[in-house]
């Protein structure tokens, strides 16, 4: 059979019946009913204990208890109050007397830390408090008591505390995070752009040399083709516009650029000495020993020198610490840019005329040496020319046949006659006779040897190529005459002719330093630095994180 437990009702006193009656604390024995005591006047329903305390008057030990239930304890939470108390040896007469005496000791009956206390205390303590615990009991026995049930708290209302603790905890320390970040960031940010960048500025603005900058343009031109025309032209076309032979623009380019026209410059107007003064900044400033490397660094800054093919000009800038030094180099430097083109047109220029000149004078020698061949061969044969002499024979060979042909048609008409006169006839026959033997003695001599053996056809073969080689070294002379007359013309074409389109002037106030243009790159610069510095830095956490 199951324990049946009986039930006892008493009628409670004072405040102690009260309180047992609302939390269920134990009470000593009931008073009997002769000394029933009424019980205490509690104060008017609509002033509740908020608005007392709100007013300003101290609270009862039982505004208290009933402060401490309307917060909807649950009975786990009393009965660890109680223990809490008991542990504290603190004269609780219910659950919510020990709520109400713990908090007024300053001690948080529900915090985590006293708990664990608690139950290591409990643990520690052993059997023995639980035989104290016993004869308490039994010494005090208590009776039991009804409960009203306490409102229970809403776990939905503690999950959404939870969370915005949560929620606020985690904002506190991501805006805790962020600030930390920032400090950082603007440290970082001012030790690696800001510091470098006021240096900067200040060396800009305090200490660097004021720089005067001389701009001059100039343009290589040449003769133009009108020259062949020949003077009656006029000078109109002598010169043209922009040449295009890039080669000399690009020449002289290089040449200004160069290390011999920079010691040319040193040599004649003390390069180094307008650097090497105490004014110039340290940056800038050459030692008095320093190596001419060091001082064509300074050069290559101070000179520079850009050359336009669309246009055809050659833009020159110079730099100087004083404006008058800075056009006094200018103009030197255009002075050997005029030199140096004057030294590339004219070992061009006498390479082309000597060869015209050297095939010219070949060609005249070899003339000569062919007339004189002629002349030597005409005094050896005596015969001023074969084609006279053969033509002379034949002219006489054709009338002595002409002569011979009359006088046979004479003879034959002599004899003809039947009594021919033989006085007449005899002259006529020995005429023939003679006239035929003078024939024959001419042709001999157009084709037999003479008495120093050599027959006319010979002499007239070497008399016509004496004459043909005459004639060819004619004709050779006067291709070389052409040809050295059309160097000649060419020669002057490839003149070159530097011209300054626009003057070097003096500037009367300093060019360089732009302070501020150049503070702002610095400050770009180093801004641009850190960025690549710290995108490097997050993919390379990131690549090894991963």
């Amino acid at each position: 059979m199951k324990p049946k437990v009986q039930r006892f009702r008493f009628q409670k006193t004072g405040a102690a019946s009260a309180d047992a009656d609302a939390a269920g604390a134990r009470i000593p024995s009931p008073t009997p009913p002769a000394a029933k005591v009424p019980p205490p006047p509690r104060p008017p329903a609509e002033e509740s204990v908020t608005e007392i305390a709100l007013a300003g008057e101290p609270l009862g030990p039982e505004m208290e208890i009933d402060a401490i239930r309307r917060e909807g304890l649950t009975g786990r939470q009393l009965r660890m109050a109680r223990r809490m108390a008991q542990r504290h040896d603190l004269p609780a007469t219910s659950d919510f007397d020990a709520v109400r005496l713990l908090r007024k000791a300053g001690i948080d009956p529900f915090e985590r830390s006293n708990l664990l206390e608690l139950v290591a205390a409990s643990d520690d303590a052993g059997g023995a408090m639980v035989a104290n615990r016993s004869l308490t009991e039994f010494a005090d026995p208590q009776l039991p008591q009804t409960y009203r049930n306490p409102p229970l708290p809403s776990t939905e209302r503690r999950a959404d505390d939870a969370l915005a603790e949560n929620v606020m905890r985690i904002q506190q320390d991501i805006a805790a995070r962020r600030k930390r970040k920032a400090i950082m960031l603007a440290a970082r940010l001012a030790f690696l752009v800001l510091l470098p960048t006021i240096i900067a500025g200040w060396f800009y603005y305090f200490v660097a040399t004021p720089l005067y900058q001389t701009e001059s343009q100039m343009v290589i031109q040449q003769a133009d083709g009108a020259v062949r025309a020949g003077a009656g032209s006029g000078f109109a076309g002598l010169f043209g516009g922009a040449i295009d032979a890039n080669k000399d623009s690009i020449a002289v380019q290089g040449y200004l650029q160069s290390r011999d026209a920079m010691l040319r410059l040193d040599k004649d107007l003390d390069f180094r000495g307008q650097f090497s003064g105490p004014e110039i900044d340290p940056l800038l400033r050459l030692a008095p020993d320093a190596t001419n490397e060091a001082m064509y660094g300074v050069y290559k800054r101070m000179v520079k020198v850009s050359y336009d093919p669309t246009e055809g000009l050659i833009n020159m800038s110079v730099l100087a610490p004083d404006p008058k030094v800075s056009e006094a180099f200018s103009k030197a430097l255009i002075r050997y840019a005029e030199e140096q083109i004057d030294h590339l047109t004219q070992r061009k220029r006498e390479d082309q005329m000597r060869d015209a000149r050297t095939s010219f004078e070949d060609a005249q020698a070899k003339l000569l040496e062919a007339q004189r061949e002629v002349v030597n061969l005409q005094e050896k044969h005596k015969v001023l020319s074969s084609q006279a002499e053969a033509t002379l024979i034949t002219a006489q060979i054709a009338e002595l046949n002409t002569q011979i042909t009359i006088d046979k048609l004479s003879l034959d008409q002599m004899k003809a006659n039947p009594q021919p006169n033989k006085a007449r006839m005899e002259p006529i026959e020995r005429r023939i006779a003679a006239m035929e033997k003078q024939v024959e003695d001419l042709r001999a001599q157009m084709t037999e040897a003479n008495t120093d053996g050599v027959s006319l056809p010979e002499v007239q073969s070497e008399l016509l190529i004496a004459e043909a080689n005459v004639q060819t070294r004619q004709l050779m002379l006067s291709a070389t005459l052409e040809q050295l007359e059309g160097a000649r013309l060419e020669a002057n074409r490839q003149v070159r002719y530097l011209s300054v389109s626009t003057p070097p002037v003096a500037p009367d106030s300093p060019t360089f330093p732009r302070a501020f243009e150049n503070t702002l790159v610095t400050l770009l610069i180093f801004l641009g630095i850190y960025l690549m510095i710290s995108m490097t830095a997050a993919i390379l956490r990131e690549q090894v994180s991963a």
